[in-house]
């Protein structure tokens, strides 16, 4: 096959893959920087939390599950409830569904409530990002080797000194060298 041909067909399934993967490319773009940035901040959760001092005797342990019903009932997290636990020095765990929780302190009954409440965007795109299903493992393999693609067929599609010979072999060596480098010092 002639140069002149794959350069053409090099263009076209470019172009076509990178209008068939624009979703995707958003998807694991924006799910990949918001999870190279987990030490700043939760990307799937925004967490809350409230402290409240109480007056229930939550130790007296006949009387516990009134006292959590009680608290529960004046937070508005009744309806979450799920279970609890008493633990090492003095503390009872309250856990709520979604993964909040409350921490009572026995000795004081001070609670810190931790309420989760989910990233509607940020959740479900890193949630695809982790590739929860089959379908979605071969979807984003198809996607993987599209970018393998992608990267190859750039190599020939532009001719001349804008080309890979030109100043696209410097853009390559860059390429190369950046993940060299932070591989080697980091």
């Amino acid at each position: 096959m002639q140069m002149k041909h794959i350069r053409k067909w090099a263009r076209i399934l470019h172009r076509d893959l990178g209008f068939f993967f624009f979703a995707s490319s958003l998807i694991f773009g924006v799910s990949g920087i918001a999870l190279n940035h987990l030490n700043d901040w939760d990307p799937n959760y925004v967490v809350k939390s409230n402290f409240y001092e109480t007056n229930y005797n939550f130790a007296q342990r006949d009387s516990t599950s009134i006292y959590i019903n009680l608290f529960l009932t004046e937070i508005n997290e009744i309806d979450n409830y799920k279970t609890h636990a008493f633990l090492a020095g003095n503390r009872l765990k309250i856990y709520l569904s979604g993964g909040s929780s409350v921490l009572i302190d026995l000795l004081t009954n001070n609670a810190d409530v931790e309420l989760l409440k989910k990233r509607g965007f940020f959740y479900d795109i890193n949630y695809l990002h982790y590739n929860p299903h089959v379908w979605w493992m071969w979807f984003s393999d198809f996607f993987a080797a599209s970018l393998i693609f992608f990267a190859l067929s750039s190599l020939v599609m532009v001719r001349g000194r804008k080309g890979f010979w030109g100043r696209g072999a410097i853009y390559v060596a860059l390429g190369v060298l950046i993940p060299k480098i932070i591989l080697h010092f980091f």
